[in-house]
């Protein structure tokens, strides 16, 4: 069967999910910045016609995009979560997945941390702002069940611990980045909780 054949009878949400999936490999491979709608178009050997029947501005995309990342994300820290025996189980469990997401999908930090994404679309910023906002006050909500069941220090502040928590993640995206290969991301994430989880648990007042 003829390839373009084959792609015409992709419905509206199957199309738009192949080009929400290639803008984040373009992401990855050539830098957020630096990805062009021909870029999207050639990958899926279509015009950059076919792409805006689809998405009225490649804006509209990255949105797209968010709300793709959004989703799955979520998914995946829920079930990490699932199997936990405690809420601070749950909370490294979800740490160590989120890790492995983005070592999946390396594109990810560049779109969440992109400066020209965020000064161009409002919406998008405002998109990220709710996916951290949301995903710090999940983490804290877990940190007041553990200080309810002293698991955590009972004058933890849970709000910060938690903004501590997505800045470690940024750290530790950062330096694999950075280090280009010499570190692995996971090996580091798995050193690195341990000393987050330190810090809050709740001491023994024994000598």
């Amino acid at each position: 069967m003829n390839q373009e054949v084959a792609k015409k009878r992709l419905s509206s949400e199957e199309r738009q999910e192949e080009i929400i999936r290639v803008a984040v490999d373009l992401a990855a491979e050539k830098g957020v910045d630096n990805v062009t709608t021909q870029n999207m178009a050639d990958a899926m050997h279509l015009t950059q016609g076919a792409i805006f029947r689809h998405f009225a501005t490649k804006d509209d995309i990255w949105v797209a995009v968010m709300q793709w990342i959004r989703e799955r994300l979520m998914n995946v820290l829920s079930k990490a979560a699932a199997d936990a025996t405690d809420p601070l189980d749950a909370i490294q469990r979800m740490f160590l997945a989120h890790i492995a997401f983005i070592s999946k999908h390396p594109a990810i930090p560049r779109l969440l941390f992109s400066e020209l994404l965020h000064k161009k679309n409002s919406k998008l910023r405002h998109l990220i702002q709710e996916i951290i906002s949301g995903y710090e006050a999940r983490i804290a909500g877990l940190l007041e069940a553990a200080k309810s069941q002293s698991l955590v220090s009972a004058d933890l502040d849970s709000k910060s611990a938690a903004v501590l928590y997505i800045g470690m993640i940024q750290g530790l995206v950062m330096q694999a980045s950075i280090f280009s290969g010499k570190r692995s991301l996971l090996q580091e994430a798995e050193k690195t909780f341990p000393i987050f989880l330190y810090g809050i648990r709740k001491r023994s007042n024994a000598a």
